[in-house]
């Protein structure tokens, strides 16, 4: 399974009350966001899609396939918690404990946990040379800003 960093948003609508635009997102259906304009919204956006991602793994709940694109804007996570997820979904997947994950790589299941946690600042080759326990390999890719 590959994992897409970028969430869509089902909506950017101008609204009335606090916030002259609102995000919705038809991946998380317990995430909206908003903002002044519609860059604030953008930006609110992607910290509300990370709190997402970072709810959905702290419950140890799935992690839902990114909606296909369709022309709207989409939101994405910072490229450390993409990782993570992606770690996340690797363990899920083979159905392995944090324990027997720190078994094989030779290290402490505190260290396994902080990978996962989203909160940490884990360094970026660590959770690649983690990723790559599972015969995957991190690509990156550079797109233009909405």
């Amino acid at each position: 399974m590959t994992w897409h960093r970028s969430h869509l948003l089902s909506s950017i609508f101008a609204g009335d009350g606090e916030a002259a635009f609102w995000a919705t997102f038809p991946d998380f259906d317990e995430a909206f966001t908003g903002g002044n304009s519609f860059a604030e919204a953008m930006a609110q956006a992607a910290d509300c899609v990370e709190e997402a991602l970072a709810g959905r793994m702290a419950r140890r709940e799935d992690i839902p396939e990114a909606s296909a694109a369709k022309g709207r804007p989409a939101a994405a996570p910072g490229a450390v918690l993409a990782v993570k997820v992606a770690l996340y979904e690797a363990l899920r997947e083979q159905r392995l404990s944090n324990i027997a994950f720190a078994v094989a790589m030779g290290v402490q299941e505190s260290e396994v946990r902080r990978m996962l946690d989203p909160r940490h600042a884990t360094k970026i080759g660590r959770l690649e040379e983690a990723l790559a326990r599972f015969k995957k390999r991190l690509v990156i890719s550079v797109e233009a800003a909405a």
